[in-house]
This record gives C-alpha cells, sequence and structure tokens, in this order.
C-alpha cells in the first residue's frame, strides 16, 4: 500500500505514571518503550512514513532512539503541544502531500500488531474514518450527581477506544482544523471526526493493545515482549571451518588451548565463535562476519574473535535485536574441550549480555571420517534466536 504515513503522539509526560520522564523512555525488554511501538510501525507494510511527536526535552533522546534502532520509516521528530489534540495537529502538517491515509497511534502503546494496523487502514480507506477497539465485557452504568445508578447501558453496544485511528487524510484535516477554529478538543481523533458529521467505522483491536499508564503496566508489556505473541522471535544458522596451521595458538570460544596446534585465519580462527556470530547475524539478516569482518581489511589482521562478537551483540542491539540463546556443537578429533567449556560459556555470555544458562556448547568427532576426521582442522555448528 502506498500513501499511508503514521503521527505518533509521545509528547505526554504521564503523570499517573509517577516517574520524573516521560514514559515512553521507560526501558522494557532491552529498549525504550516507544522504540517497541515504532518497530511494530517499522516492519508494517502498509505504513511509508512516520512521524514521531514527543516533548521539547525529550526530542534528542527520541532522535538517537530513532537511530540506534535503525528506524529509518521515521521520516520526523517534532515538538508536540501541550495537550495531545495539539500535538497530532503537529504531526499531521508534517506527513507527505501525497498521503492518502493517515494512521494516528499512542507511543505507550507498543503491544499494536501489524495486523491490528492493517485492518484499521483498510476500513479507512473503505469508509473513511476506522478505530481499533474491543467489547465491554463488564456492566456499564451510568451515575448522576448523586453518585446514583442513573442508567444501565446496554453492553452489547459499548466499545473500550483504542489506536491506531486511522483516517482519509482530507477528513481528519477538516475535522483538526474545525476543532481548532471553535475551541473544541476531545478525547480521540474519532471524535473529531463524529463532530463533523462523519462516520466512524469499528476494527478489530486486542485486549492485550493497552496504553501503558502506570509502572503496573510495564509488567504485563515486559511479559508480552519477552516471549509472548507480540514478541518477534528469529532464528539463525551458522557454520565455519578452520584447517589446522603451525606455529599459531588456538583458540577456541576465546580461550587458549596451550600446547596446541593453532587454525589458519586472518583474525584468531576462532572457529567457535565464527560460528556464533554467524549464527546471530543470520536470525536478525544482517549479513555474515566475511562481509562486516573482511580478510582484506588490515583492522582485522590477528584480531580477537571474542571483540568481533562483541560487535555482533552491539550491532543487534542497534537493530533492535536481543540474544535469547545460541547453541553450539563442535567437530574435531582434537582437542578435547570439556574442562574448558565453563570458561567458554562465560566468555560468550558475557559478549552477548545473556546469562551462562542460554550458552549451550557441545563437541562430537566424525568417527575419523571426512577432512576433519583426518585431524585436518576444527568445524563448527551454531544456532542462535534473537527476540524484539
Amino acid at each position: 500500500m502506498t500513501g499511508t504515513s503514521a503521527v505518533i503522539p509521545a509528547a505526554g509526560r504521564g503523570k499517573r505514571f509517577g516517574k520524573d520522564f516521560n514514559k515512553v523512555l521507560a526501558e522494557v525488554a532491552g529498549k525504550p518503550l516507544i522504540a517497541h511501538t515504532l518497530s511494530v510501525f517499522q516492519v508494517s507494510p502498509t505504513i511509508d512514513e512516520v512521524t514521531l511527536v514527543c516533548g521539547r526535552a525529550d526530542i534528542d533522546a527520541c532522535r538517537e532512539i530513532v537511530r540506534r534502532f535503525s528506524l529509518d520509516k521515521v521520516t520526523a521528530v517534532v515538538e508536540g503541544g501541550e495537550h495531545r489534540q495539539e500535538s497530532v495537529w503537529t504531526g499531521l502538517l508534517r506527513i507527505r502531500p501525497e498521503t492518502k491515509i493517515v494512521v494516528i497511534h499512542d507511543g505507550a502503546r507498543p503491544l499494536v500488531t501489524e495486523q491490528i494496523i492493517a485492518e484499521s487502514v483498510s476500513a479507512a480507506a473503505t469508509y473513511g474514518a476506522a478505530i481499533a477497539a474491543v467489547p465491554v465485557t463488564d456492566t456499564v452504568k451510568a451515575a448522576g450527581a448523586d453518585a446514583f445508578v442513573a442508567a444501565t447501558l446496554p453492553r452489547e453496544q459499548l466499545y473500550a477506544v483504542q489506536t491506531p485511528q486511522s483516517f482519509q487524510r482530507d477528513l481528519i484535516m477538516e475535522a483538526h482544523e474545525k476543532a481548532r477554529a471553535a475551541g473544541v478538543r476531545a478525547t480521540d481523533d474519532a471524535a473529531l471526526v463524529e463532530l463533523i458529521g462523519g462516520k466512524v467505522k469499528i476494527t478489530s483491536g486486542s485486549p492485550e493493545n493497552i496504553k501503558v499508564t502506570q509502572p503496573r503496566d510495564l509488567d504485563f508489556v515486559r511479559s508480552r515482549l519477552a516471549g509472548g505473541e507480540a514478541a518477534a522471535v528469529r532464528c539463525g544458522f551458522g557454520y565455519d571451518v578452520h584447517r589446522f596451521a603451525p606455529d599459531r595458538k588456538l583458540y577456541l570460544g576465546g580461550v587458549e588451548f596451550p600446547g596446541e596446534e593453532g587454525l589458519e585465519g586472518h583474525s584468531d580462527a576462532d572457529v567457535l565463535l565464527h560460528a556464533v556470530c554467524d549464527a546471530l547475524l543470520g536470525a536478525a539478516a544482517a549479513g555474515d562476519i566475511g562481509r562486516l569482518f573482511p580478510d582484506t581489511d588490515s583492522r582485522y589482521k590477528g584480531i580477537s574473535s571474542m571483540k568481533l562478537l562483541s560487535q555482533v551483540s552491539e550491532l543487534l542491539g542497534e537493530a533492535g535485536w536481543r540474544t535469547i540463546n545460541v547453541d553450539v556443537t563442535l567437530a574435531a578429533q582434537r582437542p578435547r574441550i570439556a574442562a574448558f567449556v565453563d570458561e567458554m560459556k562465560a566468555n560468550i555470555a558475557s559478549a552477548l549480555g545473556v546469562s551462562v544458562e542460554a550458552v549451550s556448547i557441545k563437541a562430537t568427532t566424525t568417527e575419523g571420517l571426512g577432512s576433519i576426521g583426518r585431524a585436518e582442522g576444527i568445524a563448527c555448528y551454531a544456532v542462535g534466536a534473537v527476540g524484539r
């Protein structure tokens, strides 16, 4: 789809959050809350561009988040107003002229899904305006000024409104312009469209698509991003092989093996760490060590592969990924590695920022078969999982 712009208001101070900083900057599952929200729009094929609206004090921090996590669909980070409606208006003024559909979504709703966004945009294209919402399950009563029940509302007609809210561009611009002229302020953008006689289609939201307003909400979000349906998890496979070479030290898993013949290579030739690097890079679709650290570059001559693994970990973090676990199988006739496994696991865990329990290292022989069986070199296989 083309011509679809998202406006993400994130300028609120969140007084109910009880902190002295904007809640969207709170760290959750390895990155700021707003980065999780923006990442969904980044990968959504429905969205062409994103405008992030934040408070003046947070502009530099938000721009750094956009850079750090490679959120290149974010074409503008702009200062918002005193109220949400003013912030949305500021964002509307920055979207591309060719935009046909505008998607407005709260920056503090990180559990939105690509499907929710796509359904909202599709409905807006057909009906002019659409809101994501979930049916109310509790009985709702209206109260009078004296705090007595005035009416019991028909539950089957009631919905709890969420974002995204999507609109044809001309419609939402008209609604905001007329509201500004009349001095009208509403609690959401759909209400402004309703005030000018527009019809708003309800699309499916999700009970998990909550807006973070209190610290306890972060616990729920953290549990979902850490391993629930909202989490993105990918697996990658790595393989490397090096022949033995005289007059070189042997390094495996960042550990030197005294008295053992080393491996041939441009770096320290740590075949185990090279396989781990490629597994993680493959999981994140971020290339391979041959491309990132070519043997034609003198900077990597004799470099410790522990440094390469640390750089891979940093690269993954900048792209919004975190390592979940790695599983390694070393294929060699020699050396025996059992006495060094714990140290190797600790090295890898430290470089990747994971617990030792997230690293598995095993070894096998090839029963004398092939070049590995003839002890001409060492091969290594690795599987790595990353999440965001």
